[in-house]
């Protein structure tokens, strides 16, 4: 059995929001020695994080002198890692597996105590990977904000009318700003928040992350791709549609049908035990027969800026995007229990793009598909 070891809070580290499933703000220590479960913590934490699960036994700092560490007048910094290498000791820990964002100040000073500290990122990632309980939980309550909020955001350019290309709304261009802050009080009513998420229109949609701005044109495909956090379990869902107010291309209604049968044909072979990368495979063999670009068929050395040019998926839980991964390089197999996305596009960057995302439940014969939101690309 590994020995492991984190240290941080639960807002940024999601491996240790896996352990200790609360909102704890400041640094503290967790570890697992001989399969024992052990936090050590600032006093006014102990009751919150004794009440979060059974098998913590949970440590006030006192316990490892710093009352006297404050009597030395150190710094904070150095009073934190000395207090660490304390608990590292108090537990009999002399070596442990560590997460890649492992504080690299208590590295160093770890190291020099003596405990031999290993970096084993996939250790960590393979320990939080299946989704049950109140994570799942929280990946649900998530994905039916993410759906509330698209749903006002559409409202909104439904009730707006063509103004010379623009679409205007109460006397006013109607902006992706706007929509933004109508949608982040749907997701604040939900119990959900997002610091960003994407609302792109036109060419904006074509360009990566780009999260958006500007004003609404009349006819033009707006890529709404949304990742709320469940404030109560800090998990996230992920879902993608795209929406034409106005007459839509047919070059833009050719990339909508395309793209719902490339999410058709890969979500009809997401089930336990399938291989990440034939999933993507499936994907890019209806852009291809289509006549589409994909990674599969760019050359080397190319930067493909038309047709499918991303991956197929990614997990989703403690972090918006994480492993599983469907794509070109190996992503072994899924298991039941995994929450994937699958979401194909397909871009110009003159114009912008399609894409269409679900976040299903990886199950052992099938999965369930989490995201209920239509696919209609006019609203």
């Amino acid at each position: 059995m590994t020995d492991v070891l984190i240290i941080g809070d639960t807002f940024r580290s999601p491996e240790l929001r896996h352990e200790v499933p609360l909102g704890v703000p400041d640094p503290f220590v967790y570890l697992e020695r001989d399969g024992a479960r052990h936090v050590y913590v600032g006093s006014m934490e102990v009751d919150r994080i004794r009440g979060a699960r059974g098998d913590l036994t949970v440590h006030p700092l006192e316990e490892v002198g710093i009352d006297e560490l404050y009597a030395h007048d150190l710094g904070w910094l150095e009073i934190r890692l000395e207090w660490a290498a304390r608990a590292c000791a108090h537990a009999g820990l002399t070596r442990a597996a560590v997460p890649q964002t492992f504080p690299a100040g208590h590295l160093d000073r770890l190291r020099r105590a003596g405990i031999e500290l290993t970096v084993d990122q996939a250790l960590f990632d393979e320990r939080r990977r299946i989704k049950a309980g109140p994570e799942l939980d929280g990946i649900r309550r998530a994905q039916l904000a993410a759906e509330a909020g698209l749903t006002t955001g559409v409202a909104l350019m439904r009730q707006a009318e063509n103004g010379d290309g623009v679409l205007w709304l109460d006397g006013e261009p109607l902006t992706v700003e706007r929509i933004k802050a109508a949608m982040r009080l749907v997701f604040a009513e939900h119990g959900c928040s997002a610091e960003e998420f994407i609302v792109a229109p036109g060419p904006q949609g074509a360009v990566g992350h780009e999260m958006g701005h500007g004003p609404i044109r009349f006819g033009e495909p707006v890529m709404f791709d949304l990742w709320p956090r469940d404030d109560a379990s800090s998990c996230f869902a992920d879902m993608t549609r795209t929406i034409v107010v106005g007459p839509v291309s047919d070059e833009v209604a050719g990339w909508h049908r395309v793209t719902k049968e490339a999410l058709g044909a890969a979500t009809a072979l997401i089930r336990a035990g399938v291989d990440c990368r034939s999933v993507f495979d499936a994907a890019c063999e209806v852009y291809e027969a289509a006549g589409y670009d994909t990674q599969r068929t760019k050359t080397a050395g190319e930067v493909l800026r038309h047709g499918f040019f991303h991956g197929l998926g990614h997990g989703v839980g403690l972090e918006v995007h994480e492993g599983p991964y469907m794509g070109l390089l190996p992503g072994g197999e899924l298991v039941a229990g995994d929450v994937v996305t699958i979401e194909p596009g397909c871009y110009d960057p003159a114009v912008g793009g399609v894409r269409l995302e679900d976040l299903v439940l990886v199950t052992d014969d099938g999965c369930e598909v989490l995201t209920r939101f239509p696919y209609d690309l006019e609203a």
